[in-house]
């Protein structure tokens, strides 16, 4: 849950919807479902504290799509822990 106004996907105006659509369709399969998803359902919390720039939005997540792509040659499991390993270094409980 994040503390700043945020839109949720069912009041998305067409700009936020084609941002939040576009950045999804660049995960790999099994990062499609949020983990901690937003009362909608339909993003994370994370994702939804983005949803007032829908542009800074698209491009800080799509890039995020990006580096996950199945194409390159880490596996999930090395993702996690690298992302493990990051988060704890930056005390960060993503």
């Amino acid at each position: 849950m994040t503390w700043i106004k945020t839109v949720p996907f069912d009041e998305a105006d067409e700009r936020l919807r084609r941002a939040m659509e576009a950045q999804r369709g660049l995960y790999p399969e099994e990062y499609a479902t949020p983990v901690h998803p937003t009362p909608d359902g339909e993003s994370s919390g994370i994702v939804a504290s983005h949803s007032l720039i829908p542009e800074a939005l698209y491009h800080a997540f799509a890039t995020f799509g990006v580096l996950m792509s199945p194409d390159l040659p880490l596996s999930r499991r090395q993702h996690e822990m690298i992302t493990t390993v990051v988060s704890v270094v930056n005390r960060c409980h993503y």
